[in-house]
């Protein structure tokens, strides 16, 4: 127990922590996904890549030689509990092993290995702790970005939120893998109400190839990411990538699966955690009422009266009740105040770890 419970405070120094609870369902996670010695070797791993020398000298209490510290180390990554990268090739390379956050991290890596025990662990543990530390910085791993369709040929939409511009410097190495969230509600009997379609979870670059080696995803062309796109759009998913100018990942989600989705939208003003730089917008003469987008909405955001009323606290501006409207009542409208996503993935957690000693320094003023 006190090597899991180790292990739990060492997670809670990530970008986005690792809170404990009162009922202790933190460490039932941790003893169902890590093996005592996988969790004693994880405890020393950082956010940021080290290289397996340094590791090795860290665990050197364990007594175990170089080579088992390697297997254990390979075998946690193909588990999906840490991340790992390497460089240089022949007796040159070097292998290098990182902490990964419980979201986005070990949860998503869980895909096609999921089972219930692990669903109510993580569910009960959400609901407990992890996801007032998911929105403590207001700054999302996630953003949201308009479906292609409801954005007008002459708006002016900056590359980071056009769709076609994520794909074309994606440098074509791209993956799809199952949504894991629509597995968990698979098997809960809980089935995705808005498509039946599982493979809606894009990477890009060396998260697609980390997926691919893993087994969790499959290549695909530019062409065939267009097409699955289009599919999503048509569903009337909301399109998530990671929150940079050179995201990593897609997702494709709705407010009935997406851990994202269905947990802001339980509160009264989900859409102040969100990354977008649009909302939604009804011209009111030209409504007829008929809750075409009522039920396009994925965040409860809008209420129909003798016209559709879009509730600015709750719209994220992903543009799913645009195309569809009968009498092209809805628009898109951009902020006034755009926001400009980090240049990377390293440097959006670099800004929330940022915002977290931020805040924590004015709570102890």
């Amino acid at each position: 127990m006190e090597i899991y419970k180790n292990l739990a405070k060492h997670l809670d120094k990530m970008p986005i922590g690792y809170p404990p609870t009162k009922s202790g369902v933190e460490i039932k996670l941790l003893e169902y996904l890590f093996s005592p010695i996988e969790a004693e070797i994880a405890s020393v791993l950082n956010f940021a890549p080290d290289p397996l020398d340094k590791i090795v000298r860290r665990v050197k209490k364990l007594g175990l030689p170089k080579e088992e510290i390697e297997n254990i180390l390979d075998n946690m990554y193909k588990k999906g509990l840490i991340n790992y990268g390497v460089d240089g090739e022949g007796t040159d390379k070097k292998k290098y092993y990182a902490s990964a956050p419980l979201v986005i991290g070990m949860f998503e890596y869980q895909v096609n290995n999921l089972s219930k025990e692990f669903i109510e662990y993580f569910e009960q543990y959400v609901e407990e702790a992890f996801w007032n530390e998911f929105n403590k910085p207001k700054i999302p791993q996630l953003r949201t970005i308009p479906i292609e369709k409801s954005v007008s040929l002459d708006q002016n939409i900056s590359t980071y939120d056009e769709i076609r511009d994520v794909i074309e410097n994606s440098d074509g190495i791209i993956s799809v893998a199952n949504c894991v969230c629509r597995q968990a509600k698979d098997i809960h009997n809980d089935s995705c109400q808005k498509t039946d379609m599982r493979e809606l979870c894009f990477q890009f670059r060396s998260a697609a190839k980390a997926y691919h080696e893993k087994g969790l995803s499959r290549m695909i062309s530019k062409e065939e990411a267009y097409e699955i796109l289009e599919k999503a759009e048509e569903a009337g998913l909301v399109l998530q990538p990671g929150n940079s100018q050179k995201p990593h990942c897609i997702c494709c989600c709705c407010g009935c699966c997406c851990e994202i989705l269905t947990n802001q939208k339980r509160l009264a003003q989900p859409a102040q955690f969100f990354a977008t730089n649009f909302y939604a917008q009804v011209n009111e003469e030209l409504c007829t009422g008929c809750g075409t987008c009522l039920e396009r909405c994925n965040m409860n955001a809008i209420t129909v009266e003798d016209y559709s009323i879009i509730n600015k606290n709750r719209c994220i501006g992903c543009g799913a009740c645009v195309p569809t409207c009968p009498e092209a009542a809805i628009s898109l409208k951009k902020k006034e105040e755009e926001i400009i996503p980090p240049k990377n993935t390293i440097a959006t957690y670099m800004a929330i770890m940022s915002k977290k000693a931020e805040l924590a320094r004015a709570e102890k003023d």
